[in-house]
């Protein structure tokens, strides 16, 4: 399989402009042609040892671009510049690595930048950035227009990549491990160091007579290169580190993480919220399997021991006697103590329980029993740790072939991925040099066999059970799976197995689909096609639950290779070894830690934009800080906004109190401030509803008539008058700011010399000057008929009419940019409002897909259903809603008597329009004086100014589409709004 990308992702292309625009004012890129000594090219100069970027931007440019990128993001505008350092954050699984990856291809296509330098934390992100460099090769190619470029992995022993780096006039992207340079970043000169000083370099920093005599950082410094560091936080994160990359020499760093510990000038913020807001990420689905207490056996744990204690000791949990029967408790051992007497004479440990032997060797931790029965630390005997993960097994086999049935059909491999702590329990190797089963193989052997011959799930996957389940672990010299730390040499073959295998785990032809792997090697998955995930440790799991379901966030992919979009399917099942409660209050700590998300805690201006009484204007903050009061006074939240326990829009019959001023903002004030509620964002596995469909309404003769009202497709087409593109692109560039001369710095600082090193923090002057006129200009039609595909007649009438052409010798590049990027969006714009809608003759939606639909199955969580009273009226017992105003609405059909019957439109009902498919959400007949045929969509606000731009455009295209077929077609918030 091949994977397919999209380039038309809005956030992904968000991100990537955000940085483009923080070099706005650089020299813009002409051609690929050779560098000249004298002059070089835009972007591009000589040096010493070859080809280096060339930044002209000054502190004062770059500040002035980040703040206008911050402003355009949402992000407070930064006071001063912290460095020629830029952040971008973005949550796991959206598309980070690719994002980079086409920055680098951007950058060099605006500014015709060339050297970049990638630094890695670890080798198992290496592994994946080397995998996606391969995958986007010809996706990249495509875009750019078969752009020449180079990749590699820095190697020691291949230090010709490096003098290839410095020399080549083509894209070079260099990929290191921060180890590889960090580790002996010298505190004083070379010339100093003694030979064996010198010899205890990375070869990176000695001289080497392959090199010229040169060291290969020398030639690594001399490009300038743009150093982008992933994942800066586990990077950087020491002095050390700092001085390292600072060595480089770079032109700029550009950071990518999703946990920034300091986002150095942020210019584009992805967080979680947002990106499960925007169905960008799978949706989190929690099943725990939890084992009561079980006090009729003999329960020990070792949770430690204290080696430092004397005499040494051991912290236990066992079941001691008390009143109302036997409690686990902890209590702390030396060597000769009774269990007996510690739990308080619990006849369970009456005999054999007496503290033989305490070993604190460090790794080897665990206590004896004069039984002979030996503990590790972290173990435990006699509970219910076995069964607790024998049936965790088995919910993550239950949970895969419910998936398996529901996507079999539509091309989309399910996979179940199993994090161990012990190879030895999945695998185990004889002496005779054959391999068995381990413990955990034999339960899931055992659990997909029992599972696959149920009568629900019969047929759905006809492989043994031995041909469905495998593991990739790292290997000894032997060839043998062991357990590792994910940080030794024999890992680094184990990560590149796994993305070397990643396109052939998503084939539906091949059996695979449960994969065992260490749980020390989590960093190294990351395949998109993993709906469950299941860590099994002999103790509850403490790993960071963003690290567990990292690994299963990304959205799957189709046969084809492209992505899936339905949120439906993309829900990720953590099959979990504690409650559903724990885990989503443990993920949301960690959110909170990482981000410094403060969830449940309501601004008073929340409400500011919810529409008034006229369906048009915003309310306003001081009417939104009188609702924020009305619910402190009322007990929803208190005086600090968090939101109480009295707030649970999805407790039934729950009805929210409020004046009758805001009323009939009820259902927007909830949606509103539902959005704040955390536990919203992860469900509960086991809490669905298959819904039931009824027939009789889809053969009833008022449906079928909407039915042939709705049912017909249509095709577009774009018209539009050039002289009101003209019009339209005159006006944009008239607006622009000022177009400035490009300035050149000149400052003056004292040097500080002392033990401590040198420092410049005595600065005596600092100037600007114009830099020298631009002698030859670009030629701008040629660039402008690139980036607009226009005639030259139509743009130079817009250069003519703009009355801006003299600010174009100021400042030729900026003054390109500019006017491309505001005549696009003239043009797009125009599009937009031209596009024309027709019906095509024979072509509409087959009635016969709901009912097909229907007998697929279609499961939905049930706190986001609406039980339909009146079964008459819609096609199925329950309607899914995504918000308290679609919940509303769905109600108000259901009881009003002039409804008919009514339908939440399917997901594969969609409309094409130039920006992506469109899904309307209703359609419903009314009957009063006269059968009225209605398709409304639903949101919380009518206000074009607050729809997300995108949406707005789809929701126009949507009006176009209706008009075309004859249908009423328009945007509510409630079901009044609709005259009938």
């Amino acid at each position: 399989m091949k994977l397919r990308f999209d380039p038309s992702l809005e956030y992904q292309q968000d991100a990537i402009n955000a940085v483009v625009r923080a070099f706005e004012g650089q020299p813009i890129a002409q051609s690929q042609f050779e560098i000249s000594a004298a002059t070089g090219t835009a972007g591009m100069s000589l040096s010493d040892l070859g080809a280096m970027n060339d930044i002209t931007l000054n502190e004062d440019a770059f500040l002035e671009n980040v703040r206008k990128v911050q402003e355009a993001n949402d992000i407070p505008a930064a006071d001063e510049l912290q460095g020629r350092e830029f952040s971008v954050e973005m949550e796991t699984g959206t598309g980070k690595t690719y994002v980079y990856l086409r920055t680098i291809f951007e950058l060099n296509k605006q500014y015709g930048l060339k050297k970049f330098i990638i630094v890695v934390p670890s080798v198992a992100i290496r592994e994946g950035v080397l995998k996606s460099i391969e995958v986007t090769k010809d996706h990249f190619q495509t875009i750019y227009g078969n752009v020449p470029f180079d990749s590699f992995v820095y190697d020691s022993k291949k230090l010709g990549k490096v003098r290839q780096f410095a020399n080549s006039n083509q894209i070079q992207i260099m990929v290191i491990n921060i180890q590889s340079f960090v580790k002996d970043v010298p505190d004083k000169d070379t010339a100093e160091m003694t030979d064996d000083e010198l010899k205890k370099l990375n070869v990176i920093n000695r001289e080497n007579d392959k090199m010229s005599g040169r060291k290969p950082i020398e030639f690594i410094q001399s490009t300038n290169p743009i150093v982008i560091i992933d994942e800066p936080q586990s990077v950087d994160n020491t002095k050390k580190a700092k001085g390292a990359i600072a060595r480089l020499n770079p032109a700029a760093t550009l950071r990518y993480s999703a946990t920034h510990k300091n986002p150095y000038n942020l210019l584009y913020k992805l967080d979680p919220i947002k990106a499960y807001d925007l169905r960008l990420v799978k949706r989190i689905e929690v099943a725990s399997v939890i084992a009561d207490d079980n006090a009729n056996d003999a329960y020990v744990k070792l949770e430690k021991v204290d080696y430092k204690a004397s005499p040494i000791k051991a912290k236990l949990k066992i079941f001691k006697v008390a009143s109302s029967g036997p409690k686990l408790a902890p209590v702390t051992v030396k060597q000769g103590d009774d269990l007996y007497r510690k739990s308080g004479e619990n006849p369970m440990y009456e005999n054999g329980f007496v503290i033989a032997n305490i070993d604190g060797t460090p790794g080897g931790e665990g206590i004896e029993f004069n039984t002979g029965t030996w503990i590790d630390q972290g173990d435990e005997i006699g509970g219910m740790n076995e069964d607790t993960m024998r049936q965790q097994v088995r919910e993550t086999v239950y949970q895969h072939f419910i998936k398996e049935k529901m996507l079999k059909d539509r091309g989309i491999k399910v996979l179940s991925l199993f994090f161990i702590d012990k190879v030895s329990n999945y695998r185990v190797y004889n002496e005779d040099g054959t391999t068995s089963l381990g413990q955990i193989g034999q339960w899931f052997e055992e659990a997909y066999k029992e599972v696959s011959s149920s009568g629900r799930f019969k047929g759905v996957m006809n492989y043994d059970a031995s041909e469905v389940h495998n593991g990739y672990f790292s290997q000894d010299k032997k060839g043998q799976a062991k357990d590792t730390t994910g940080k030794t040499k024999d890992d680094e073959d184990t990560y590149n197995l796994i993305m070397r295998d990643k396109e052939r785990l998503l084939d539906p032809d091949e059996p695979l689909r449960f994969i065992f792997s260490h749980s020390a090697l989590r960093e190294g998955w990351d395949n998109p096609n993993v709906f469950q995930i299941c860590t099994l440790n002999e103790t509850q799991s403490s790993d960071r639950k963003r690290q567990e379901i990292g690994r299963g966030l990304r959205l799957p992919v189709n046969s084809k290779g492209e992505r899936v979009h339905d949120e439906h399917i993309n829900r990720l099942t953590v099959i979990a070894n504690e409650s559903y409660e724990v885990f989503a209050k443990s993920l949301q700590s960690e959110f909170e830690e990482d981000f410094g998300i403060k969830f449940g805690r309501l601004d008073k201006i929340a409400f500011s934009k919810l529409l008034g009484a006229d369906g048009e204007t915003p309310i306003g903050q001081e009417q939104s800080e009188r609702i924020w009061s009305e619910m402190q006074t009322n007990g929803y939240i208190n005086k600090a906004g968090e939101i109480l326990e009295k707030f649970d829009p999805k407790s039934p019959g729950f009805d929210l109190t409020i004046s009758d001023e805001f009323s009939d903002l009820k259902a927007a004030i909830i949606d509103e401030a539902s959005k704040y509620i955390f536990q919203n964002r992860i469900a509960d596995a086991r809490k669905r509803e298959t819904l039931k469909f009824n027939k009789a309404v889809q053969i009833d003769a008022d449906f079928q008539e909407l039915w042939n009202q709705i049912k017909h497709r249509t095709r577009y087409h774009v018209n539009f008058d050039t002289n009101d593109l003209i019009a339209h692109a005159v006006y944009r560039i008239k607006e622009l700011p000022a177009i400035k001369a490009i300035k050149i710095d000149i400052e003056k600082a004292e040097l500080g010399i002392s033990k401590a090193g040198i420092d410049t923090d005595t600065h005596l002057d600092h100037r600007t000057a114009d830099a020298t006129p631009v002698k030859v200009l670009p030629d701008i039609l040629a660039y402008l008929q690139k980036e607009t595909e226009l005639t030259r007649h139509t743009l130079v009438e817009i250069l003519k009419k703009s009355g801006r052409l003299a600010e174009f010798k100021v400042n030729p590049q900026q003054f390109m940019a500019l006017a491309a990027r505001e005549i696009s969006r003239a043009l797009h714009d125009l599009m937009l409002d031209g596009i024309q809608y027709e019906k095509v003759p024979g072509l509409h939606w087959e009635m016969s897909l709901l009912e097909r639909e229907a007998e697929d199955g279609i499961t939905r969580y049930l706190s986001n259903l609406y039980a339909v009273q009146n079964r008459t009226k819609t096609l199925y017992d329950h309607i899914e809603f995504d918000s308290e105003v679609e919940r509303k609405f769905a109600q108000d059909l259901d009881n009003n008597e002039n409804v008919k019957l009514f339908v939440k439109l399917p997901q594969w009902f969609k409309i094409d329009t130039p920006i992506g498919a469109y899904n309307p959400d209703w359609a419903f007949v009314t009957e009063r004086d006269e059968k009225l045929y209605f398709v409304r969509e639903t949101k919380s606000t009518t206000d074009k100014d607050d729809l997300r731009n995108k949406e707005n455009q789809k929701i126009k295209c949507g009006q176009r589409h209706f008009d075309a077929i004859g249908v009423d077609y328009g945007v509510v918030t409630k079901l009044s709004e609709v005259s009938f």
